[in-house]
């Protein structure tokens, strides 16, 4: 064999020793001893009528089971063999141990096995022992005697009866419990109804609450069938281990649920609190930005439409820093299921939120830029309209056709955006429209047409006064343009509409032809209106209307 073969052997065994001393230790540290899973199945309760007397050991001769059961049954014979109220009871020495006996019969044998068992004197275990079969076998016979059946049978009937008189009460009455629970309900929800402009129907709220009173109601009809079955049962010595094995399935659950409430009350108490300081530090906060929103507090530079997004962002802080400080103290948060669900849940939500992330991102830099306010007539893209509300996620216009547009907020940040209705030096924005007059034409009287039908549009300033600008010397006309001051942003589409009306007033009364869009060649006959339109009726040109 080669040298890179043996050190590869030896390479694994060294492994496979390492793995094997690492699962040695773990089992030894996590596994039960040999010891303990021996006592585990050598050891039995010795249990008369549901109650356990004592423990026993068992050997690989007589294991533990058989052992206590033999212990078992001979109570049980003595008891039955005799109504007498009081028994004689011994112990004496024996090979194995201390041999205990009733009226002459031996009963069960107290070994140094048990006596290891339960690390104590075997002469004190023996009395222990004994005393716990006396009081089996009296109680087995008072439980067993004639008035004692007399008195059990007094208590069957009595919780039969009151049995009988819920269930008639259940069955007279449920109906009329439930209907009142539904109409105090949907008396509530309507006010939720009211709230929600009737998103949330009360009616229907309603008629959840009636089923979920239904189901209670059932609920509370079985829990009380159990337990009656189960006290009854529990009145009779024959069936009492049965009752009680019913008991504990769902006693012993309930008993764990109030327990566990009890000691989660100092937490429960801690997040009260927590919930109270959070709830009163975000009402300081409604009540401090509320002055700034009056005035009565004034911030430098700090906008009047900035109070609410900004007090929303700091309830948010407020209510997640409140939430770390309580994660420790919610039930279950320790739970590998709990973490478990969290951890899910905010890798869901981050794989799942890049738009909605950047959404409300680009919204806090739209409210917070100053670019565009409420009000304020903006363009974006191919939109045009008034901005009417700015969330989180989203910028709502109005369009000049009363049409509702909304703009994702990450859009309205990345796009270029055009606002019609800031003031950037007090002039206002400029409105300007461009025509094509031919050559021959005298510029001077191409101006002087344009200006006047500048002067004679609604909302355009005239001052500054319009002006005139040459934009282009084309093939077979001058580009004339137009320009006059606004402040009606909001009328923009209005006033430029008038400007071009006017403009075609102005040229038909001078007889004017505009060549716009395009030119052929020159006609016999100007291409302008037989009349002119003084805004209300057309008359034909020279006659008075």
């Amino acid at each position: 064999m080669s040298t890179a073969a043996l050190k590869a052997v030896f390479a694994s065994v060294l492994i496979f020793l390492c793995i094997s001393s690492a699962a040695a230790q773990d089992a030894t540290e996590e596994s039960p001893s040999l010891t303990d899973q021996m006592e585990d199945v050598f050891v039995a309760p010795v249990v008369i009528d549901g109650d356990v007397l004592f423990v026993v050991r068992g050997s690989s001769a007589l294991p533990a089971d058989e052992r206590a059961e033999t212990i078992q049954q001979r109570i049980i014979d003595i008891a039955e063999s005799s109504e007498a109220e009081a028994i004689t009871l011994t112990t004496r020495d024996m090979e194995f141990g201390k041999a205990i006996s009733i009226d002459g019969t031996m009963v069960s044998v107290v070994t140094s096995a048990d006596a290891e068992l339960e690390q104590m004197d075997i002469e004190v275990l023996a009395d222990l022992q004994s005393v716990a079969i006396e009081e089996a076998v009296l109680t087995y016979r008072r439980d067993r005697s004639d008035a004692a059946r007399v008195e059990s049978a007094l208590a069957a009937m009595g919780w039969t009866v009151a049995f009988l008189i819920f269930t008639v009460l259940f069955f007279w009455r449920r109906g009329a419990l439930v209907d009142g629970g539904a109409r105090l309900a949907e008396r509530q929800f309507s006010q939720v109804e009211e709230a929600t402009a009737s998103i949330v129907r009360g009616k229907a709220l309603a008629g959840l609450a009636r089923y979920g009173l239904q189901v209670l109601m059932w609920v509370l009809f079985f829990v009380v069938l159990y337990y009656y079955l189960s006290f009854v049962l529990l009145s009779f010595a024959e069936t009492r281990v049965v009752a009680e094995v019913l008991l504990t399935y769902v006693t012993d659950p309930l008993i764990n649920i109030f327990t566990g409430f009890v000691g989660y009350l100092p937490n429960l108490v801690t997040l009260v609190i927590i919930v109270v300081v959070t709830r009163y530090i975000v009402t300081g906060l409604k009540v401090f930005f509320e002055n700034i929103d009056a005035g009565t507090i004034e911030l430098k530079e700090f906008e009047r439409h900035w109070v609410q997004p900004t007090f929303n962002i700091a309830r948010v802080v407020v209510i997640l820093v409140a939430l770390v400080f309580a994660y420790p103290y919610i039930p279950g948060s320790d739970s590998a299921a709990f973490q478990g669900l969290t951890i899910l849940a905010g890798v869901m939500v981050s794989l799942g939120s890049n738009t909605v992330v950047s959404n409300m991102m680009a919204g806090l830099f739209v409210i917070y830029r100053r670019s565009t306010n409420l009000g304020d007539r903006i363009k974006v893209g191919d939109q045009i309209g008034d901005v009417v509300e700015i969330k989180l996620m989203e910028t709502l216009l109005k369009s000049v056709k009363n049409e509702m547009i909304s703009i994702p907020n990450s859009q309205l940040l990345n796009s270029e955006v055009v606002n019609y209705s800031r003031r950037i030096d007090g002039r206002g924005l400029l409105v300007h429209t461009t025509v094509g007059i031919g050559y021959e034409e005298p510029p001077e009287k191409v101006q002087a047409m344009l200006i006047e039908a500048a002067r004679r549009t609604n909302g355009l300033k005239q001052s500054p006064d319009p002006f005139v600008l040459w934009t282009a010397l084309a093939d077979y006309a001058i580009n004339y343009q137009i320009n006059a001051f606004t402040t009606r942003g909001a009328s923009l589409p209005k006033i430029q509409s008038d400007l071009r009306r006017h403009i075609v007033e102005v040229f038909n009364e001078n007889e004017t032809q505009i060549m716009t869009p395009s030119y052929v060649a020159d006609p016999d006959v100007p291409k302008i209106p037989a009349g002119h339109w003084d805004g209300t009726l057309a008359t034909p040109a020279g006659k008075e209307a």
